[in-house]
């Protein structure tokens, strides 16, 4: 009978003679820390309405989320005008002098579409982000963003609500920002009525204290989920934005979670400082604050960096499905993540309230993540030092382990060429079992995150386990425990090399890891008697570090993305290696087992893991179904060309939903005809004609001066609608320059379709003036395109209501009603 015996080259870091006891104590200690970090990221328990009158209450924060909540408000509705109101009047209430900023917002110059604008960001699409990968008909962010078109720009009018809190020595101001406008498909009861709710909430827990020494404004920005013009127009013409200052902006982009400080102003060291030692619940990394400068989102955050303020923007994101839906109540509202909102506010208002603003500076960004009871913080000149650091370690411990004879260095290269192998294969499996989830239930394909995900999530993580462990069982027999686990922090020091040099705030993410794996296996090796402890204290860091990470990617980007939490939870288990190897028998096998059986052992935890996690896949199938209660999201829009009489259905979705096929059936772009409704090709269907009519357009003054003509035009709507664009055809003239409601604004640049475009949001019922330099190119009339927007299909011909479970998508043009046509002048 043949046995398996155990060459020195096959030994692991860790060789206790309880193997089982050791392996049970090490796993145990691992779980323990993994549940404490995840219990310490999650929200406090919400106060009630019997709370000191110096804290904050989610319950009575609540009242105003109820009031925000009740309907859905758009910018220029009358709902909208009813939720002002209480605002002002509760700010009054307090006694703040409250007052109503009614100004023309601009978004010039950006493309408000989900493509980029040529600064590389789209300009608005809340705290997350559109997966990568994700199907076109998957509810981004800002998803069916109204377009001023190619060189265009977006108009609204605004009314901001403004209140003072007068500080008694003030070294500059703190500004406290949300929106209470909704989207046109949901009452925006989280989005952002909990901003709104926790400002009204934190401003009466102030003025009911001692008064701060700096100026604390309260502002409740219009407009946000259009172009975020209410806080274009505040920070670029308010008097109290004059001078800038420190911005704080409260967001949603779902219904529950802890509240992430997910973006900074630059050289954010001083800001991270106050909010780690003021913000009793700090939940924030520096690699999201990298990622998000990267990506193409923003919020009214943005408008307050371009204008040279300071801040940090924050939000709770978990429970994406119900975003920017009708199902946005407040009613969805885990008020856990209320308190939590409005605790980290107050504590961050009164300690940037009694701090010396005008001395608020730092040399560089800091390197910061969350552990149980604080918030970790570290220069981030220290970056490539740590880096380096690390590299050096895991060479140092290749060649100790060499010396002990543990490895040869054949076998540590072996370790790290195929270590890439989970590294590749891990975040892949994850996805294509995403695609097989969503294969089995299509609906998947236009939703941001199931209703329920829960299930599966533990699905991906423990099928990343299950790679991980595959790869691990088939290879520790041949090049050994050591060699693999050195490989696989010799991969971790190149990751976080790597991300020091593309995002230096996310190189901890490996890096610290790596760093504590090496030094904890050098120590070991000094130290063989205590090598099962000293490696799970080494394993502890990348816990602590990766597993927080692990759980908020997933509603960060949703599970379409599935593959990023993947790829970390592969990392985690490299790093933890040393630790895992223990699940297994020794290298060796034991004297007289036979090798066959040794290797049908090694293969025990690979496979409970793959069956692990086919059983959440199916458990979160059977769990989360859609039903009346979580419908499944459709996208439709009406366009009709008043001109021609010709109208058709149109649709976002890539995956067409049983319901919208009875709407649209080819796929065609629209530009040409309806050029606000941007770019990309959308499904499409014919449509009877309705009787409405399109705006119109007023010549009020024409002069010409040689070649260029100048125009003052006023558009006006001819029906009540939330939105105009105007767009002139580049075939038969160039405008030189435009103002829009006495505002500049951006022209087309040559070879486009359009030499300008504009859309204007909450239009007065008089309508918008237009001032045109152009350049007619012939005789001929100079073709303008108008066309108008309002919600709500239920009065037009051919149309069929939704049935239950069959919901509206989260985007700014479901149930679009958009009458266009063309104007020779």
């Amino acid at each position: 009978m043949a046995v398996v015996l155990v060459p020195n080259a096959d030994r692991a870091l860790a060789r206790p003679h309880r193997r089982v006891l050791s392996a049970a104590a090490a796993i145990l200690t691992l779980a323990t820390v993994s549940a404490v970090t995840l219990l310490d990221i999650q929200p406090p328990a919400p106060r009630d309405a019997g709370a000191p009158a110096d804290a904050f209450s989610a319950e009575r924060a609540f009242t105003h989320v109820s009031a925000i909540g009740a309907r859905t408000h758009v910018a220029g509705s009358t709902a909208n005008d009813q939720v002002r109101d209480h605002i002002t009047g509760a700010l009054r209430g307090l006694g703040l002098d409250a007052s109503v900023q009614d100004a023309v917002g601009s978004g010039a110059g950006a493309d408000w579409t989900e493509e980029r604008s040529d600064e590389g960001r789209s300009r608005h699409s809340g705290p997350g982000a559109r997966a990568s990968g994700a199907s076109a008909n998957q509810q981004s962010p800002e998803a069916g963003q109204l377009s001023g078109g190619e060189g265009g720009s977006t108009f609204a009018r605004v009314r901001n609500v403004v209140a003072l809190l007068p500080g008694t020595a003030s070294t500059g101001r703190l500004f406290l920002v949300a929106h209470y406008d909704s989207v046109q498909t949901g009452p925006g009861g989280n989005d952002d009525g909990a901003g709104v709710g926790t400002i009204l909430e934190v401003a009466r827990a102030l003025a009911a204290g001692p008064r701060p020494r700096n100026d604390i404004v309260f502002v409740l920005t219009d407009a946000e989920e259009a172009c975020l013009c209410g806080a274009a127009a505040f920070a670029g013409g308010h008097p109290l934005a004059a001078g800038g200052g420190v911005v704080l902006n409260l967001e949603a982009r779902g219904s529950t979670g802890p509240v992430i400080m997910f973006e900074t102003s630059k050289r954010n060291a001083a800001l991270v400082g106050v909010y780690g030692r003021a913000a009793p619940h700090p939940v924030g990394t520096s690699f999201a604050v990298e990622v998000y400068r990267l990506l193409p989102n923003d919020t009214d955050f943005t408008a307050f960096l371009d204008k040279g303020f300071t801040g940090l923007n924050s939000a709770y994101i978990d429970g994406g499905a119900v975003y920017h839906t009708p199902l946005d109540t407040p009613a969805a509202m885990n008020r856990a993540s209320l308190q939590h909102h409005g605790d980290n506010a107050l504590g961050l208002a009164r300690e940037f309230g009694a701090t010396d603003l005008s001395t608020l500076d730092a040399g560089g960004d800091a390197t910061y993540f969350p552990v149980p009871g604080t918030l970790i913080r570290y220069p981030g000149w220290l970056t490539w030092p740590l880096a380096a650091l690390a590299v050096a370690a895991v060479v140092a411990l290749a060649w100790l382990a060499r010396r002990r004879g543990l490895t040869t260095w054949p076998r540590v290269a072996g370790g790290f060429g195929l270590a890439l192998i989970p590294i590749a294969a891990g975040p892949v499996a994850a996805q294509l079992l995403w695609a097989a989830i969503t294969a089995v239930r299509p609906g998947y394909a236009a939703v941001l995150d199931p209703y329920r995900p829960l299930w599966f999530r533990l699905a991906v993580v423990t099928l990343a386990a299950a790679v991980l462990m595959t790869w691990y069982a088939f290879l520790r027999r041949r090049l050994g425990p050591g060699s693999l686990a050195i490989g696989g922090l010799g991969w971790l020091a190149v990751i976080g090399a790597a991300l020091a040099a593309v995002t230096p705030g996310g190189a901890y993410l490996a890096t610290l890891p790596c760093l504590a794996g090496a030094l904890a296996g050098l120590a070991a090796l000094a130290f063989p008697r205590a090598a099962v402890l000293l490696l799970t204290l080494g394993s502890t860091v990348a816990v602590l570090i990766l597993v927080p990470t692990v759980a908020l990617l997933f509603p960060a980007l949703g599970m379409a993305t599935g593959g990023a939490a993947a790829l970390f939870a592969i990392l985690l288990g490299l790093a933890a290696l040393p630790v895992l190897d223990l699940l297994w028998p020794e290298a060796g096998g034991q004297l007289g087992m036979p090798a066959a059986r040794a290797r049908r052992r090694a293969m025990y935890p690979p496979l409970a893991a793959t069956l692990a996690a086919l059983v959440l896949a199916g458990a979160g199938l059977r769990v989360d179904r859609f039903d009346a209660t979580h419908p499944i999201p459709t996208h439709l829009m009406y366009a009709l060309d008043a001109g021609t009489g010709q109208a058709r259905w149109l649709s976002e979705e890539s995956t067409v939903q049983d319901w919208t096929a009875r709407y649209v059936s080819s796929s065609a772009t629209v530009d040409g005809d309806f050029p606000a409704l941007g770019t990309d090709p959308l499904r499409t269907g014919p449509a009877p004609t309705a009787t409405l009519p399109a705006p119109a357009l007023e010549v009020l003054s024409a002069t010409t001066a040689g070649a260029e003509r100048t125009l003052r035009l006023r558009l006006r709507p001819q029906r009540p609608v939330r939105m105009v664009a105007l767009h002139v055809d580049a075939a038969t003239a160039t405008v030189v320059s435009a103002r829009v409601a006495g505002q500049p604004a951006p022209v087309g640049r040559e070879g486009e379709r359009w030499s300008f475009g504009l859309v204007f949001h909450a239009p007065p019922p008089e309508g918008v003036d237009v001032d045109l330099v152009l350049r007619p190119s012939s005789a001929a009339p100079v073709r303008f395109r108008v066309m108008d927007g309002s919600d709500g299909l239920t009065t037009l011909p051919g149309y069929v209501p939704r049935p239950p479970g069959v919901g509206v998508a989260g985007s700014h043009t479901s149930d679009l009603l958009a009458v266009a046509t063309t104007l020779p002048l």
